[in-house]
């Protein structure tokens, strides 16, 4: 028996709050123009439909699981994506009306894409121990003979593969293989293998062949992948975070899945030049339909700033986040899945007369947060980044997201009203861009009058915390959780990777990365050369090293696959520790200790990371992840090989030593 999970229909519960539209846009002709829209209510990404063989009874959904699950015999979980090219729209409120668009999509197969939000891909949701099957039917159009001379060219634009953006299962295969080109009217089943110790938290999906990156994910292919977690911890080993954060109802927290998106759709005269305004930032009709096919004024630097395009957030332009309570706890589940704009995320009192739809171009931002954002911004408890649980509580006011990165948060709205959600100022070089960034606002959250928190949010958080580990936790860690909470919300119990110490290190082992950008045409490099799909960095399976990352030409996301490293210090030019609680540089702070898979290295820092090269040997990547860039070079081949006995590596499986 197979049983299917529940698939939401989006557009039945998409929600505006005003009048209906006075025009009914009809797709694809796009003869009509909508009214100006009300504001937009966030819904989350719809859920994946996973077919699972006896996982849950009938109806249930994948969202939130009891502390103890029953035995599964079968443990596939299966899903087929199509990619289409898709037509839908994106608010514009520099036009206060809706732009037409065509973009790559994924779509659950045999289902229609949501009209509003076709680009926004549906949440995968998946268990430890699970054998996850994704089928991939790219229904793209067929472009023969798009390789160029120089891999390194950005180049077709519909083929494509699949990466699962910081789980631990193998490269290799048909597992996390990044290195396969799924070309169009070809499909493809992937198959991850996710170990019965993975990690429960926030991960994701996207394209990942060379050549195609950028310009795929920029369209909107990119999904949230939760694993869930049902693991109480015991004196033996540690347990899943999800498992404390219940109310006195047992039910978990509210969750919030939040993809946050730069979509630089364009649309083109009849010389191919984008349409722009007077003001420079580009122009649609409302006859054009806008897309994206060029990497060199769409994607390149100094490109979204100008466009006066918007950071959406799940699909919707300026929406509303409802449904939030005073004194309520929710977790935020953050997700960088965009290719440009550093993030940095606050939420502050909103005044009660404002109205976000009265926002027109970005020059007034910053005078309109001014005056109708005011107050301190609220703080955020981060319980875990890329999707790493901490082994202690982190009280941030703005949380930064780089391209790739994801931060988990605790949020308690201490009292009714509304609430600004900001995307607040970034100095040049905290930005992905290399350009200063000015404060934006990138939706609201409407809080219902609940119990209201008067004092310290931060006691506040910690006495309900404590409180549900009194209800929840096994009686045999009940006391050690409890403590932990009580010093400082530590959550010790809960930490996925063991720290790692000088004595585990490899003798005379260890990894320097250097991102580049130069010469003349302009080559994006690692380590002094662009992408060569023949050459590797052997690493050996069971060694542990230590990295040193930096940049020599602007900053960079640095991303690694499979393995996830540990932050073990951050230090600038004078040989400070940036990654230490109260770093003035709020990239780093309080970032020492924790596990990540993304990290941004700022030019003239050494970002020093430690990293176990566990269970799976194969081939993967590293890589920055402003997509363009590695879509252009900025990659190498990793390569881990079985050891050969001698301190060495067995290459190809003939007894070589590879350089590591």
């Amino acid at each position: 028996m197979r049983v299917r999970s529940p698939f939401p229909s989006r557009p039945s519960q998409r929600r505006h709050l005003a009048a209906p539209l006075a025009a009914v846009l009809m797709l694809p002709s796009f003869a009509t123009v909508a009214a100006p829209p009300a504001v937009a209510v966030v819904q989350s990404p719809p859920l994946a439909p996973i077919q699972r063989a006896l996982a849950s009874p009938p109806g249930a959904k994948l969202e939130a699981l009891p502390a103890v699950l029953a035995p599964v015999p079968n443990h596939d979980a299966s899903l087929s994506l199509d990619i289409r090219l898709t037509d839908g729209r994106i608010f514009n409120p520099a036009t206060g009306r809706y732009d037409h668009v065509r973009l790559r999509s994924y779509v659950p197969e045999g289902q229609a894409a949501d009209p509003d939000t076709p680009f926004v891909a549906p949440t995968i949701a998946v268990l430890p121990g699970e054998t996850v099957r994704i089928k991939l039917n790219n229904r793209l159009e067929p472009q023969p003979g798009c390789t160029p001379p120089n891999i390194n060219t950005p180049h077709c634009f519909n083929s494509t593969n699949l990466h699962s953006h910081g789980l631990w299962v193998s490269p290799a295969g048909n597992s996390d293989n990044v290195l396969l080109t799924i070309r169009p009217n070809v499909s493809f089943e992937y198959e991850y293998n996710l170990p019965a110790t993975h990690p429960a938290g926030t991960f994701w999906y996207h394209p990942h062949l060379h050549g195609s990156t950028a310009l795929q994910v920029a369209s909107g292919m990119a999904g949230a992948l939760i694993v869930r977690g049902a693991r109480v911890p015991t004196p033996q080993r540690n347990g899943d975070i999800d498992t404390l954060l219940r109310g006195a109802d047992g039910q978990p927290f509210r969750e919030r899945v939040v993809l946050l998106q730069q979509v630089p759709y364009a649309c083109r005269d009849a010389n191919g030049k984008i349409k722009t305004n007077p003001d420079g930032t580009w122009a649609c009709g409302p006859d054009d339909v806008g897309e994206i096919t060029d990497y060199g004024d769409q994607l390149g630097f100094g490109t979204w700033a100008p466009s006066g395009r918007y950071t959406s957030i799940n699909g919707d332009i300026l929406p509303r986040f409802d449904g939030a309570v005073a004194g309520r706890i929710e977790r935020w589940r953050n997700l960088h899945a965009g290719i440009r704009d550093t993030i940095r995320l606050q939420f502050v009192p909103m005044r009660a007369s404002a109205n976000p739809l009265s926002l027109r171009e970005a020059v007034d931002h910053a005078k309109w947060i001014g005056q109708n954002c005011v107050g301190d911004p609220l703080p955020q408890w981060e319980i875990a980044t890329d999707g790493l649980t901490h082994a202690q509580i982190i009280r941030k006011t703005g949380v930064v997201l780089q391209p790739g990165y994801r931060s988990d948060s605790l949020m308690v709205f201490p009292a009714a009203g509304d609430y600004c959600v900001i995307d607040a100022s970034v100095p040049a070089s905290g930005s992905v861009s290399s350009d200063a960034e000015s404060r934006r606002l990138l939706g609201t959250v409407r809080v219902a009058p609940g119990d209201a928190v008067g004092g310290d949010i931060g006691a506040y958080l910690q006495r309900q915390l404590v409180e549900a580990a009194g209800r929840w936790m096994p009686d045999d860690v009940k006391t050690r959780v409890v403590a932990d909470l009580m010093a400082d919300l530590r959550t010790g119990a809960f930490v996925p990777h063991a720290q790692i110490t000088d004595g585990e290190l490899t003798p005379g082992s260890g990894q320097k990365v250097e991102f580049d950008i130069s010469g003349t045409p302009t080559q994006f490099m690692v380590n002094g050369k662009p992408y060569d799909p023949a050459t590797y960095r052997d690493l050996v399976l069971g060694n542990v090293e230590e990295w040193t990352i930096t940049s020599a030409a602007a900053s960079h996301p640095f991303h690694i696959h499979v393995n996830p490293f540990e932050i073990v210090k951050v230090l600038d030019a004078q040989g400070n520790d940036l990654s230490l609680p109260g770093s003035p540089d709020p990239d780093y702070a309080g970032m020492k200790g924790t596990w990540k898979d993304t990290i941004f290295v700022k030019k003239g820092l050494r970002v020093i990371v430690r990293t176990r090269y566990e269970r799976y040997i194969g081939e993967y990547v590293l890589h920055c992840h402003i997509l363009d860039h590695e879509d252009q070079g900025m990659m190498q081949n990793v390569r881990v090989l079985l050891p050969d006995g001698q301190g060495g590596a067995l290459v190809g499986g003939h007894g070589g030593h590879g350089s590591h």
